[in-house]
């Protein structure tokens, strides 16, 4: 009879662990759910557009290169595609839900702030070393080492929140100020005498006289070349998905920084801020559209323009509160001091493995 029962029991503990076995956790088949509904790439001719300000203000033109460069390159757009379902699917594999985030569907953070909790991506802190190529024409435009220091520091301060005015977010916002734990370090400068005295966005201050590249190892490095663009264009950068050739950001002589050259309202180093966030996959806050486009940020409240100077807070469109003082507005240097939750996420998400920017890391 002992036998009897001990056999039960064994068959019983055998079905039990088939069973296992042929009914697994519903989570290990589970995939990643990406939504890419709202996803576009070409936005208005002109950044400003929809404000008919013209070029007038901070002068970003990274959206109306972007469009350029779509039109003579006709895979990029694929290539972007494929960087923007990369970084929602990273996104969402660190959400406890799993579900997709990155994708906000332009309804931004509303007037709450709106946004989850930063999640851990595991990638800790980011070092990007940098090149700074400077083309200049007289000696003003050979800016000082200094000045370059001084953007470097900018750049730390504001990648890890601790600039000095990251207590001024309205409490609307506060709780979705982001850090995104990424450092730059200067690796090295390359000066070089040009016969131009401005260069405009097609690329031409990113090759040399003899027409050669002057991009180093844009796998490995953030590549920044600084001179005078000319048009009142602040700066540009080229989004992940880009040729190599000319992978990196573009800022005028006097934007960069916050001493030498650089002149007010644009010397506190902003500029390049803004752009590195372009160079990193952020759109402009307010979508490049109306009310019914998104910069693809949650916790972004939605907008249809940019915002210019100083506002006044709060400032209002779309039925909800503008997050002005986000660097990725067009408000004047001291009046952006922010990322946000989602942006973060977005940014981080290049150095993933398998992300755009994956290869800078060691």
């Amino acid at each position: 009879m002992k036998k009897v029962i001990f056999t039960i029991a064994i068959c019983a503990i055998v079905a039990v662990s088939c069973e296992k076995e042929q009914s697994p956790e519903i989570n290990d088949f589970q995939e990643v759910q990406v939504d890419m509904s709202d996803f576009f790439v070409y936005t208005d001719e002109t950044d400003d557009s929809t404000t008919g300000k013209g070029n007038e203000g901070r002068g970003c033109h990274s959206m109306k290169v972007l469009n350029q460069k779509l039109k003579e390159n006709p895979g990029l757009e694929k290539k972007m595609y494929d960087i923007e379902y990369q970084t929602r699917k990273f996104i969402a594999s660190k959400k406890p839900d799993g579900v997709g985030n990155g994708n906000g569907n332009g309804n931004g953070g509303g007037d709450d702030g709106g946004g989850d909790p930063p999640v851990d991506d595991g990638l800790g802190t980011i070092t990007i070393p940098v090149i700074v190529h400077v083309l200049y024409n007289n000696a003003a435009e050979n800016i000082s080492d200094q000045q370059i220091a001084s953007q470097i520091a900018v750049l730390n301060n504001d990648f890890n929140a601790a600039n000095n005015d990251i207590n001024q977010v309205p409490s609307l916002f506060s709780g979705v100020v982001g850090d995104i734990d990424i450092n730059f370090v200067l690796d090295q400068t390359i000066r070089k005498s040009t016969s131009r005295t401005s260069f405009g966005t097609n690329d031409a201050i990113k090759f040399d006289s003899q027409g050669g590249s002057d991009v180093v190892t844009p796998n490995t490095h953030l590549n920044m070349w600084v001179g005078n663009i000319g048009g009142g264009i602040l700066g540009y950068a080229q989004f992940p998905g880009g040729s190599a050739a000319t992978d990196g950001v573009v800022v005028g002589t006097d934007y960069f920084g916050t001493s030498g050259t650089a002149t007010a309202p644009f010397d506190g180093g902003r500029t390049m801020t803004h752009e590195v966030g372009h160079w990193l996959n952020l759109r402009h806050i307010w979508g490049d559209g109306r009310c019914n486009r998104d910069d693809f940020v949650s916790d972004t409240p939605k907008s249809d323009r940019p915002n210019y100077g100083c506002p006044s807070f709060p400032t209002t469109h779309c039925r909800s509160t503008d997050m002005t003082m986000n660097y990725m507005d067009y408000v004047d240097d001291e009046c952006m001091y922010m990322f946000t939750n989602g942006q973060t996420e977005r940014m981080r998400a290049l150095f993933a493995s398998g992300g755009a920017r994956a290869s800078i890391l060691p």
